[in-house]
């Protein structure tokens, strides 16, 4: 199976997210509250924008998702700093809703979990994050060749990102976003989706 290749375009989305991670985890440093935002409950509200990489499907692919995403409060940690770094894990659980601006389907309705990996600096203000799993969903398929070709459709998604705490309790991230659509091959022929683009995220943290 071939390397994926980015699509046209993506350099610009990389340089993007590189240039404003540099600048959040550059942000001078400010009192926050004494507990660290890793070890709260948080929601969140996350949309991205995403185009097809790979030619496994002959049809363009452009899926906007729009996710709801909940973390846990760390589970442990696998590196602490002396000035207070941390690297630590957390769960994250989504519920997704994706819109197809081009492509045989019109909304995929999923959910998808993974762990959360996460860095953050002896601020407490900037961390970044990496994030692998899937999950499973509903599609509206149809007989368009290179479509899905059944509603139920497995999901696997990475994201690499960084966010920022813009108050004690809420904060932005930014990621870029890879996600693979496939059934298995529980249909013949069993094209895929496989799309890359970035996400942007509000997050909001319980006490």
């Amino acid at each position: 199976m071939p390397f994926i290749a980015p699509f046209p375009g993506f350099a610009r989305h990389a340089a993007a997210a590189s240039i404003l991670a540099g600048c959040l985890l550059a942000a001078p440093t400010s009192g926050l509250a004494q507990s660290h935002p890793s070890d709260h409950w948080e929601v969140a509200v996350e949309m991205g924008y995403l185009e097809k990489i790979r030619d496994n499907s002959p049809l363009d692919y452009v899926i906007v998702p729009l996710q709801v995403a909940w973390r846990s409060p760390a589970m442990f940690d696998l590196w602490t700093g002396e000035s207070g770094a941390r690297l630590t894990v957390r769960n994250r659980i989504a519920v997704i809703l994706e819109t197809y601006v081009e492509g045989a389907e019109d909304y995929y309705f999923a959910f998808a979990g993974a762990p959360s990996l996460e860095l953050w600096n002896a601020a407490q203000q900037s961390a970044l994050f990496l994030e692998v799993g899937g999950g499973a969903g509903i599609t509206n398929s149809n007989d368009t060749p290179g479509g899905q070709g059944q509603d139920f459709t497995f999901n696997w998604f990475s994201q690499l990102g960084v966010r920022h705490q813009l108050s004690k309790n809420q904060a932005v991230t930014a990621a870029g976003y890879f996600t693979h659509h496939s059934n298995l091959g529980m249909t013949d022929p069993n094209p895929g989706i496989d799309v890359l683009g970035i996400n942007l995220g509000l997050v909001w943290q319980f006490e």
